[in-house]
C-alpha cells in the first residue's frame, strides 16, 4: 500500500531553507503507516530538498551563505531567465530524499530535519510525500 500527500510552501525570499519535518511527520501520522519508507519529492527545477541539522539556525545561515559563494547568482550565465544559479544549486542538492519509517516515526538522527531549499524565490511551491508501507 502507498499513499501520496502534498502540501504548499510559500517561500519568503530568493534563497531559503524551510524546515518541513513537521509537515512530513503529519503526512505519516495521517497515513497510519507504522513501518515503511517516506519519499519526499520537490517538483521544481530551482528548489530542492535536503536533510541537515535543525537544532542551530546558524547552520542554515552558514549553508546559504556558502552555497551562494560557490555558485554566485551573477556569473556570466547564458540562460535567458537569469536563474541559472538556482538550477545548478537545485540539481546539486537533489529533488528527493528517502527516510525510513519505523514504529510510525521518521528514522532521523537526533539533530536532523528535512529542509525545503529555495533558490529562486519568493514563490509558491509544492512538496509531495509518498509513503510506502512495508
Amino acid at each position: 500500500m502507498s499513499k501520496l500527500y502534498s502540501f504548499n510552501i510559500k517561500t519568503p525570499q530568493t534563497t531559503a531553507m524551510i524546515d518541513i519535518t513537521g509537515q512530513v511527520r503529519e503526512a505519516i501520522k495521517a497515513s497510519k503507516v507504522m513501518n515503511g519508507i517516506c519519499h519526499v519529492f520537490i517538483p521544481h527545477t530551482t528548489a530542492a530538498v535536503t536533510i541537515n541539522e535543525n537544532a542551530d539556525p546558524d547552520v542554515v545561515r552558514d549553508f546559504l551563505m556558502e552555497i551562494n559563494k560557490v555558485i554566485p547568482f551573477d556569473d556570466g550565465y547564458h540562460h535567458m531567465e537569469g536563474n541559472s544559479a538556482a538550477h545548478i544549486k537545485a540539481s546539486l542538492m537533489g529533488f528527493s530524499e528517502t527516510i525510513i519509517i519505523e514504529d510510525g516515526r521518521l528514522l532521523l538522527g537526533t539533530w536532523q530535519g528535512i529542509y525545503f531549499t529555495e533558490f529562486d524565490g519568493p514563490r509558491q511551491r509544492r512538496v509531495h510525500v509518498k509513503i510506502i508501507e512495508g
